[in-house]
């Protein structure tokens, strides 16, 4: 039988040598791993620490500078009350005893005249506290100056006192009316305040200290030295003056078994499951985020195209990088023509070229006021309309200021129908001088026949004397003299009222306020005498002139004196006094009227200056509400109060023009 011979066994190549040493590799990266995993977490935890420190010692400087706010203010209110000669009464006390409260950290208050001396202290000194209880000038005679000359609280150094007890002032400066009453000044207690301002649960964390210039530390919140070196410094503003806030954390125990059991059995149960799920969360957050985005940004797209506002966007030299479709149908051009552009704009009106240009350069300056700027703007097809404008600064994703935003509303509409606003309520006020001089006619024409009745009684008698020639020279001097006086008083009333009902554009001039209510006492006294009316008046002498129209003026006035002469209708006639006074007061000038009438019924308060409102019964419901809107014209004040004695009185304020 032949042979037959096999085919040679085929032999397994050897693996390579890195195959077995992946074993040894994966615990090797296993270890490392869990090496780094346990330094990250110790660093994590570190930071934390120190992140946690640093929001605590920024919460502890606020909590600080809000106490400090709170105190100042409350010093601000009892100054004028402390430096006042009158006994302090018992809202001062209250408020003295609240600024002493422990928690403020205040240990005393003292009241400064403006030369520095102490007028008073609470609570008062003792002996043993006045001699020798600092290391320097009490109080502290720089902090008084500077803050008379800052016109602001000023902080003191700080210095030592009894018993290991550091303190510093603030002081105060109150002032009224431009003048300097004097300086209030706190007494701060700095051991006391870190006592009562740092909260219990902070304490257990840190170790709150203070140390001066020199890093010596001159107060502390516990004397238990902290074993961590993990602390942050910090300046203490106020008060300042080289003091810093030195926060150190107490140590705390690291978790490291939880740490190491949790980190080793989340890595290795979790790893493949973890990371194909992350890797699948991260695909579909992805996916959502770009969806989003889309809709977000097709939303905005949406909701600026249907805007009516023009929304125009500019660097910061000026040069338009967007404008939204209503600016565009605003001005005329499309958004191509005008991304890009460059001042002056072809929307910038020639004629107001100038005043354009400054607004552009006061918006690019960063000084545009917050309610806005009108600007004279131009369409493309040469039409001009009135814009208000309105500038933002335009911060980009990393919050740097990248140029500026505006909004642009036409307002041409809205300025014809306040035009038109205001030429219907100078009728309105015409048509009231006109209704008031109505009622005042009768009496108008008494006073007037009378100065009439005289000349032709003067006429008549000079007639008859020249045709008997019983009449000699100076006797007809003095006749027509008498003549000429009755003329000119007929003249002059007259003339009042031709002022009075005239109806003018609204003019503004150097007024004095006196001789206005002079000129309107003038027109009421014949109604007031036919009234039995007495009118008392009390014109404060050198009153400064105001800036306003003498007719509207003097008719608010002649409104209000006749309000108060039918306010007394039903008094008794020995009681019809009316006084009209003036005077300076905060820097207004006042003018009130007080009558002796029954008063104003509250139901009746609260609808008293609503148009067309009226307790008589021929009014037409308009003179108080007029009144209003000329005080409201000339940035003043109309109001009323009760009359103690009976009655009501109603003050007219003017603000005084500033030098």
């Amino acid at each position: 039988m032949p042979h037959t011979a096999l085919p040679p066994a085929s032999s397994t190549p050897p693996p390579p040598s890195w195959y077995w040493s992946l074993p040894y590799a994966a615990v090797a990266l296993f270890i490392a791993a869990m090496a780094a995993l346990l330094w990250l977490i110790h660093r994590e935890d570190a930071e934390e620490q120190r992140a946690t420190l640093i929001t605590d010692v920024l919460w502890m400087e606020q909590n600080f500078s809000f106490q400090f706010e709170r105190n100042n203010a409350l010093l601000v209110q009892l100054g004028p009350e402390l430096l006042a000669d009158s006994p302090a009464g018992t809202t001062t006390e209250a408020r003295l005893k609240r600024a002493l409260d422990p928690e403020s950290g205040i240990v005393r208050v003292l009241w400064l005249d403006p030369d520095g001396k102490v007028k008073g202290a609470a609570p008062p000194f003792t002996n043993h506290e006045m001699v020798g209880e600092t290391t320097g000038t009490f109080p502290s005679a720089a902090a008084f100056r500077l803050a008379r000359s800052l016109g602001r609280p000023v902080y003191s150094e700080s210095y030592a006192v009894l018993e290991n007890q550091t303190q510093f002032e603030v002081h105060q400066p109150i002032f009224e009316g431009g003048r300097h009453l004097g300086t209030v000044v706190g007494v701060y207690s700095l051991n006391a305040l870190l006592a009562r301002q740092v909260p219990w649960w902070f304490s257990e964390r840190y170790r709150v200290s203070v140390t001066n210039n020199l890093g010596v530390e001159i107060a502390a919140k516990s004397k238990v030295s902290p074993l961590a070196t993990l602390a942050y410094e910090i300046p203490f503003e106020p008060p300042g003056h080289g003091l810093n806030l030195v926060i150190t954390a107490y140590k705390s125990e690291v978790r490291w078994i939880p740490l190491l059991l949790m980190g080793s059995l989340g890595v290795l149960a979790a790893a493949i499951v973890w990371s194909l799920w992350q890797l699948r969360r991260h695909m579909q957050r992805r996916q959502a985020a770009e969806q989003a985005l889309s809709g977000e940004h097709a939303f905005r797209k949406a909701m600026e195209d249907s805007l009516k506002t023009g929304m125009r966007a500019r660097d910061l030299n000026g040069r338009i990088t967007y404008v939204n479709p209503a600016f565009c149908r605003m001005v005329g051009w499309s958004a191509e023509e005008l991304v890009g552009m460059q001042p002056p704009m072809p929307y910038w009106a020639p004629e107001a070229i100038e005043h354009t240009s400054g607004v552009h350069q006061q918006i690019l300056g960063g000084n545009a006021p917050a309610q806005g700027l009108e600007v004279r703007l131009m369409r493309k097809s040469g039409e001009r309309f009135d814009a208000l404008l309105i500038e933002a600064p335009l911060i980009d994703d990393q919050g740097r200021h990248i140029g500026w935003m505006g909004s642009v509303v036409d307002v041409t509409e809205q300025k014809r129908a306040q035009e038109l606003a205001r030429q219907q309520q100078e009728r309105l006020q015409a048509t009231a001088r006109l209704v008031t001089m109505g009622e005042m006619a009768s009496t108008l024409a008494h006073e007037l026949n009378q100065p009439l009745a005289a000349i032709s009684s003067y006429n008549t008698g000079c007639l008859n004397m020249l045709e008997h020639g019983s009449i000699a020279p100076d006797e007809l001097t003095g006749v027509l003299q008498k003549i000429g006086k009755q003329a000119q008083r007929a003249a002059q009333i007259i003339r009042r009222v031709h002022a009075f009902v005239r109806r003018s554009e609204p003019k503004f001039e150097t007024v004095d306020l006196n001789g206005v209510i002079r000129e309107a006492v003038g027109l009421v006294e014949p109604d007031a005498a036919r009234r039995s009316v007495g009118i008392d008046v009390d014109l404060a002498d050198g009153l400064p002139p105001v800036l306003a129209d003498p007719v509207m003026i003097e008719q608010v006035a002649i409104n209000l004196i006749r309000n108060g002469m039918d306010a007394m209708a039903d008094t008794p006639r020995r009681e019809r006094r009316l006084h009209l006074a003036t005077r300076a007061e905060d820097g207004m000038l006042v003018f009130s009227v007080t009558d002796r009438g029954r008063g104003i019924d509250p139901e009746v308060a609260e609808k008293l200056f609503a148009p067309f409102f009226t307790t008589k019964e021929e009014g037409m419901g308009m003179g108080l509400n007029i009144c209003r809107s000329i005080a409201e014209l000339h940035r003043g004040r109309l109001s009323f109060e009760p009359n103690p004695d009976g009655g009501t009185i109603f003050r007219f304020t003017l603000p005084v023009p500033h030098p």
